[in-house]
C-alpha cells in the first residue's frame, strides 16, 4: 500500500510514547523497518481478526486466542506478516512468556518490526495516541495541500511562465525540479543551490549514446506524468529532499496538473520548446553559467548534444513579402529546418530578441525591421551533428547529390559556388511545405557559422554569426540563400567590428560621396552607384560577371564604374582600393550612421 504521499509517524517515533516507554519495549525482530510509516492501529484477539488487516497498521495484542503448537503458530505468523503490517507490538506475560519464534521468524523475514513489552499497557492509551498523531498528520497534509494548491492557482492566473512555476515547485519541496517533454528533454529545472551537471545527469539524449531516463527515474527521485485529457506532454521530477507536509507526490502531482493546463491553453503546443530554447540562447549569450562543463549539462539535457559532435551557431530569416501571418512563416522555417538536421542531427531555434539585421542594399526587394510587423521574427539557431555529417563538413563531399548543386535562387549569389548540404536540404523541405500562394520574390536567409567541437568553440560561432546580421549570399538553391563564415572571413570580422565608432567613422569617410550622390536628383544621378560598386567588389578581376549580377550592360555598367572612381577619387583597379572599398561597403552595410557628403577618399592626383 503506498503510504507516501501523506506524512505519517514511523515506528520509531511511535516506540517512543510515553506509555510503550512506561511498559518496557524489546525490540526482538526486523530492526530494518523501524521507518515503516504507521497509519492505524489494530487490537488482534485470536486468529480471525488478523483477515481483517488492510496493512500498514500497527498491531497490538497478547497472543489471546492463539494457538500453541508450532506449525499452528507458523501458520498464523505467515498470515499476519502476510498482510504486512507496520509493526506488532506483543505484550508477554499474560499469554506467553516471550514473543513465538515463528512470530519472530517471520517478522525478522519481512523486514516487520516485532517489540516486545514486559510491562502491562493499557491498548487504548497507545490506540488513542496514536490515532491523534496520524489525524493531526492528516490535517496538517490538507492543509499544506491547500496552500500548495492556493499558490498554483495564483501562478496560473498570473499566467507565470513554466521556468517560474518550477522554481516556486523547488521552494515548496526544498529539493530540485526538473521539468522534461515526452521525449525527455529537459524543458526547465531549479536546483536549489546544486550542480547543473549532478542535476541533469539523468537527461541525455539517448541518440547520442546517453544512459539516463527519459522521466529522469532514479533512487530517491519521485517523478509524476504532465497529462490531461488523454495526452501526456512529459513527466515532472523532483530530486531527493525532505518529507513535506503534503507528501512530495502530492506537491508534483498538483504542479503537474498546472502545467497540464497551461499546455491545454498553448495553441500551437510549441511555447515549452520555445521557453527552454530561449533560456539556453539566453545563458549562452550572456555568460550564466561558470564552467564548460555546467553549460554542456545543460544543452545536452535540452536536446542538444555536445561530447563528440560538430556544433555551429546559426541564424535563418526570411527576405521578401511571404503573403501570410508572419506566426505560420515561423512554423514553416523552424519545421523545415528541424526536418533538415533530422534524424542525426539535432537544433535548437529561439527568436532573435535584438532588433536589427542585415542590409537592404544586398536585397531591394527586402525588408527592413519595421516594415512589415506581420512577419517571422529573426531566428538563433545552434546545430548539432555526429562527426562526419556532411551538413557541417566544410568539403561537402558528394554525398549531397546533385540537387545540392542547384543554380541559385536569390540576388548576389555565384553559380559556381557549392551548396551547403544543410541549405540544399532546407530548399528541399520548405517546397515540399510553403504554401503555393507564397510569392516567388520570399527567400529564406541561412548563415551558418563556423563548426566548431567545443561549448566555447559554439559559443563563439554563434556569436560571429549573429554579429554579421545578413550579408551577400555565398550561394542559392531554390528558395534558400546562405551566407557562410568560413567563406566570408572578412565580412563576419568587419560585422562583428561595426558597432564600434571608429569603424563607422571610416566607413562614412570613404563612401559619404558615392551615397551623397545616390541620393541627389537630376541628369547624372541614376541612384546605382552603391549597388554598382557592391557588384563590382564581388567579381572585381570580371566586370563582365559584375555587370551581369548588376543587371546591367556592359557598357552602362562601364559608365557607372568611371562615375564612381570620378566622384571618388579613386583608381578602382588599385588593390588598396580595392580592399578599402570593400570594407567601408561592409561596415556601411552594417547599419552605420550615414555619411556626410563631403567626405571620401584622397583624390587621386
Amino acid at each position: 500500500m503506498d503510504l507516501s504521499s501523506t506524512p505519517l509517524p514511523a515506528v520509531s517515533d511511535v516506540i517512543a510514547f510515553p506509555e510503550l516507554i512506561a511498559a518496557g519495549p524489546e525490540l526482538v525482530a526486523g530492526g530494518s523497518g523501524m521507518d515503516r510509516p504507521v497509519r492505524w492501529a489494530h487490537v488482534v484477539a485470536g486468529g480471525d481478526a488478523i483477515g481483517l488487516l488492510d496493512g500498514g497498521e500497527l498491531v497490538l495484542t497478547t497472543g489471546a486466542g492463539w494457538p500453541r503448537d508450532e506449525r499452528s503458530l507458523g501458520r498464523l505468523a505467515e498470515e499476519l506478516a502476510a498482510k504486512d503490517p507496520a509493526a506488532v507490538v506483543f505484550e508477554v506475560g499474560t499469554h506467553f512468556d516471550a514473543a513465538p519464534a515463528p512470530l519472530v521468524a517471520a517478522c525478522e523475514q519481512g523486514g516487520i518490526p516485532l517489540i516486545a513489552l514486559h510491562r502491562e499497557v493499557r491498548f487504548v492509551q497507545l490506540t488513542q495516541r496514536l490515532h491523534q498523531r496520524v489525524l493531526a498528520s492528516q490535517h496538517e497534509a490538507l492543509a499544506a495541500r491547500a496552500e500548495v494548491h492556493a499558490m498554483l492557482t495564483e501562478l496560473g492566473l498570473n499566467r507565470s511562465p513554466v521556468d517560474y512555476v518550477i522554481e516556486r515547485l523547488a521552494d515548496t519541496l526544498d529539493a530540485p525540479v526538473v521539468l522534461a517533454d515526452s521525449a525527455g528533454n529537459v524543458v526547465a529545472w531549479a536546483g536549489r543551490g546544486a550542480e547543473p551537471e549532478e542535476i541533469l545527469g539523468a537527461w541525455q539524449d539517448p541518440a547520442a549514446g546517453g544512459v539516463g531516463s527519459a522521466t529522469g527515474s532514479g533512487s530517491g527521485n519521485e517523478t509524476v506524468p504532465v497529462e490531461a485529457q488523454g495526452k501526456r506532454w512529459g513527466h515532472l521530477t523532483a530530486l531527493p529532499g525532505p518529507q513535506h507536509a503534503a507528501g512530495r507526490r502530492t506537491v508534483l502531482e498538483l504542479g503537474a496538473f498546472a502545467l497540464a493546463l497551461g499546455r491545454l491553453a498553448d495553441a500551437d503546443g510549441e511555447q515549452w520548446l520555445r521557453d527552454s530554447s530561449k533560456r539556453m540562447f539566453d545563458a549562452l549569450l550572456t555568460g550564466r553559467f561558470r564552467r564548460d562543463a555546467e553549460i554542456a549539462a545543460q544543452l545536452t539535457a535540452t536536446g542538444l548534444p555536445v561530447a563528440g559532435r560538430v556544433l555551429a551557431g546559426a541564424t535563418l530569416s526570411s527576405v521578401g513579402a511571404f503573403g501570410a501571418h508572419g506566426g505560420l512563416e515561423r512554423t514553416l522555417l523552424e519545421t523545415a529546418l528541424r526536418r533538415a538536421v533530422a534524424p542525426e542531427g539535432r537544433v535548437l531555434i529561439a527568436q532573435d530578441p535584438r532588433a536589427g539585421g542585415g542590409s537592404s542594399e544586398v536585397y531591394p526587394a527586402g525588408r527592413r525591421p519595421g516594415d512589415d510587423d506581420d512577419r517571422a521574427p529573426d531566428l538563433l539557431v545552434l546545430l548539432s551533428f555526429p562527426g562526419g555529417d556532411p551538413r557541417l563538413d566544410p568539403g561537402r563531399g558528394a554525398a549531397s547529390g546533385g540537387a545540392d548543386t542547384a543554380a541559385p535562387g536569390g540576388p548576389g549569389s555565384d553559380p559556381a559556388a557549392a551548396v551547403p548540404p544543410l541549405a540544399a536540404r532546407l530548399a528541399r523541405e520548405l517546397d515540399m511545405l510553403i504554401p503555393t500562394t507564397t510569392p516567388p520574390e520570399w527567400r529564406a536567409h541561412l548563415g551558418l557559422g563556423v563548426p566548431a567541437r567545443s561549448v566555447r568553440g559554439l559559443i563563439t560561432s554563434l556569436e560571429q554569426v549573429r554579429a554579421a546580421g545578413r550579408l551577400s549570399p555565398t550561394a542559392a538553391v531554390g528558395r534558400v540563400t546562405v551566407q557562410e563564415a568560413e567563406r566570408q572571413a572578412l565580412a563576419f570580422l568587419v560585422r562583428g567590428l561595426s558597432a564600434s565608432p571608429e569603424v563607422n567613422a571610416f566607413a562614412s569617410e570613404t563612401l559619404g560621396p558615392l551615397l551623397a550622390h545616390d541620393a541627389g536628383a537630376g541628369p547624372g544621378h541614376s541612384g546605382d552607384l552603391v549597388r554598382v560598386l557592391q557588384a563590382y567588389l564581388r567579381h572585381p578581376t570580371n566586370r563582365s560577371l559584375a555587370a551581369q549580377r548588376a543587371r546591367l550592360s556592359r557598357s552602362v555598367f562601364y559608365q557607372r564604374l568611371a562615375l564612381i572612381e570620378e566622384v571618388l577619387g579613386v583608381d578602382l583597379a588599385d588593390g588598396p582600393t580595392i580592399a578599402t572599398l570593400t570594407v567601408a561597403l561592409l561596415a556601411h552595410e552594417a547599419g552605420g550612421p550615414a555619411p556626410r557628403p563631403d567626405q571620401g577618399l584622397s583624390r587621386r592626383s
